[in-house]
């Protein structure tokens, strides 16, 4: 792990099956803590891409959070600028608004308190109890967007 960046973590076998469960619960109309689908736009292909996220609500605003750092999914939505939640046959569309330094620090400490025991296994640390200072330092390289 970097200073500022969490664990480069590639899915294991068990964190596949669990996405998919996750997934699949959750495309059959069922939130399990705030999950929903997300689907974006591939950059290069054009093609839908889905994966399970925690959908976070914090003083009447929405936001994504990237634990696991700059993935694929961050990357095509920032060149998509929005992509749909989906849960059970519902799907709403949506842009995005990246949140940039002290910003996002709000919203990634309540995303840790609420799905850290979810993350931890992304970060080479306790993350329950990060100070501001470290919480600051891993900031960058945990993108954040706040739904339009």
């Amino acid at each position: 792990m970097t200073a500022t960046s969490p664990r480069n973590v590639t899915a294991s076998g068990t964190e596949q099956y669990f996405n998919k469960v996750v997934g699949f619960i959750t495309a059959r109309g069922i939130s399990l803590f705030g999950s929903r689908v997300l689907a974006v736009r591939g950059r290069t292909s054009g093609e839908w891409r889905t994966t399970p996220v925690n959908l976070l609500t914090l003083e009447g605003e929405r936001y994504l959070v990237a634990p696991r750092g700059h993935t694929q999914w961050v990357r095509n939505i920032r060149v998509a600028g929005g992509g749909e939640l989906r849960l059970g046959r519902k799907a709403e569309a949506f842009t995005v608004t990246e949140l940039e330094g002290a910003e996002k620090l709000p919203v990634l400490r309540r995303y840790l308190d609420r799905w850290g025991w979810e993350v931890a296994r992304f970060f080479d640390e306790d993350i329950k109890n990060l100070s501001d200072e470290r919480l600051a330092a891993l900031a960058p390289g945990l993108p954040v967007f706040r739904l339009n």
